[in-house]
């Protein structure tokens, strides 16, 4: 299949080509959010943690004699029954990954580009053309293309680039190195360069 390439400095269009495989994929609702759902939960850091009797310090001691004392027999003073005692089911460091083969996360990609691309938010640019890090170069970038919102991915990152977004809310930047499914839904629109779908292409 064939993409359009727009030149921004030129305002003139061409195309290129790239792979049905890659770009013109049916939409698989399952597998993006078992994908999605899985990039998600591996960014929670898990570290919450309590501690439980055994780990709290002190209460080696019988505190009192077993009978005649008129009160509940204890053993020590750290259960959790007692102020400064163990928390019962005491939370732990936790691992929340889930995983994901590489076969099923690059087929979710596909489906999303190839989603993006049916609904008319994937965006192909010869480049983007910015020389200096300033924002109203950005600004002016999004104008010519009328988006408000989206995700601007190169085929290697672009430092004058991300300077010149980071002061834009509705703006993101990436590489095709550190693509992920929550930002590529998570935008309204997919901006990519010629070079990044090319590389796409023969890495997807």
């Amino acid at each position: 299949m064939k993409l359009n390439v727009l030149n921004i400095s030129t305002n003139k269009s061409s195309s290129m080509e790239v792979k049905d495989e890659v770009f013109a994929r049916e939409y698989n609702e399952s597998l993006i959010h078992q994908v999605t759902t899985s990039y998600m939960a591996a960014a929670r850091s898990g570290t919450k943690a309590q501690k439980n009797r055994s780990a709290v310090s002190g209460g080696g001691k019988k505190p009192f004699k077993q009978k005649g004392g008129g009160r509940a027999r204890a053993g020590t003073t750290r259960g959790p029954i007692w102020t400064g005692g163990g928390v019962t089911f005491a939370a732990q460091p936790r691992d929340y990954s889930k995983k994901v083969n590489r076969k099923m996360y690059k087929g979710a990609i596909r489906a999303i580009f190839s989603e993006l691309l049916r609904t008319d938010r994937l965006k192909v640019v010869k480049d983007f053309g910015i020389k200096d890090p300033k924002t109203k170069n950005v600004t002016a970038l999004m104008k010519k293309l009328n988006v408000n919102d989206a995700l601007l991915m190169s085929d290697e990152l672009d430092e004058n680039l991300y300077l010149s977004s980071r002061n834009l809310y509705h703006v993101g930047v990436c590489d095709t190195q550190s693509i992920d499914p929550v930002s590529l839904i998570g935008y309204e629109n997919v901006v990519i360069t010629e070079a990044a779908a090319k590389k796409l292409d023969e890495v997807l």
